[in-house]
């Protein structure tokens, strides 16, 4: 099965721009993007998998859970992560990892002018720094290794990381590298990098200092952040996490969890009998039954 998925895979990394979004990226937009997986020990069957966007310019992340990894998942996850996202993105990078730099994917993405669609260069893992280094603090230290496989865990995750996007965003300082350099001892035996870093600033100050947001969206964020307290919701994130972690997984002899009940805008067709009828709105997708 991997063989007949390779050539598939290496044939979509070849149309693709290879490097990475330079260190210093002034402009909002451009974001690094990977998939977390929380198999546990098995990659077998059906488990929740993290999709994180991370942008280079002001450290604006978004977070969406989702369970397995089909292209009605994967759309509806990147649909939710725009639908929070105050300025337009510009330039996606995925690594070259063909589980998630696929079909799917390309997908998405390329038929959206705006927008490029760009990788890693192989074997570069650092190419993909910013958000690699958000896996491990936004999601590896909150919820750790462990398998997660279950319906009502993929939309606990999604509320909890809905807190944690308001929470990092608005209040949660952050320090960009405005320098690099090299030094080396006068032998030149011992060479070192040498790094230099801006105030730490949010990034929703940084994102309105960048001045990309017209009055109106500048105001409605502005409102945002001045109508939430930072202390509660750090105590929101915590008391759903223990919400989530009390939370059993999946009965490996029971049936297949149903992802259609995960998603942000299901499909109207999904509508029948047998299913949930679904109401729509820009803010959450209501499952009434």
């Amino acid at each position: 099965m991997l063989g007949d998925c390779q050539p598939q895979a290496n044939r979509l990394a070849r149309e693709i721009p290879a490097g990475r979004i330079p260190w210093d990226e002034p402009e909002p937009g451009h974001f690094e993007v990977d998939l977390v997986y929380h198999s546990g020990p098995s990659s077998s069957g059906q488990f929740i998998h993290s999709l994180q966007m991370v942008d280079v310019a002001t450290g604006w992340s978004e977070r969406v859970a989702m369970l397995d990894r089909g292209y009605l998942v994967t759309e509806d996850a990147f649909g939710r992560a725009l639908s929070r996202l105050p300025f337009p993105v510009v330039e996606v990078h995925p690594d070259n990892d063909s589980s998630f730099l696929n079909d799917h994917l390309v997908r998405f993405w390329g038929g959206r002018a705006s927008t490029h669609l760009t990788r890693s260069r192989a074997w570069q893992k650092n190419d993909n720094r910013f958000v690699e280094q958000k896996n491990a603090t936004l999601i590896r230290a909150y919820l750790g290794y462990d398998r997660l496989d279950t319906v009502a865990q993929t939309l606990c995750l999604n509320r909890l990381y809905e807190l944690m996007g308001l929470y990092y965003n608005l209040f949660q300082p952050v320090m960009r590298l405005t320098e690099k350099t090299v030094v080396s001892t006068p032998d030149g035996r011992f060479v070192r990098g040498k790094r230099r870093f801006d105030t730490a600033q949010t990034p929703f100050d940084r994102l309105s200092a960048s001045g990309i947001l017209s009055s109106i969206d500048q105001q409605r964020l502005q409102d945002l952040h001045d109508t939430l307290n930072p202390r509660q919701l750090r105590r929101d994130i915590y008391s759903l996490l223990d919400q989530f972690f009390a939370l059993p997984n999946a009965d490996p002899d029971g049936p297949s969890q149903d992802v259609y009940l995960t998603l942000f805008n299901p499909p109207v067709s999904m509508k029948g009998d047998d299913c949930p009828s679904v109401t729509f709105s820009n803010e959450r997708t209501t499952i009434v039954r």
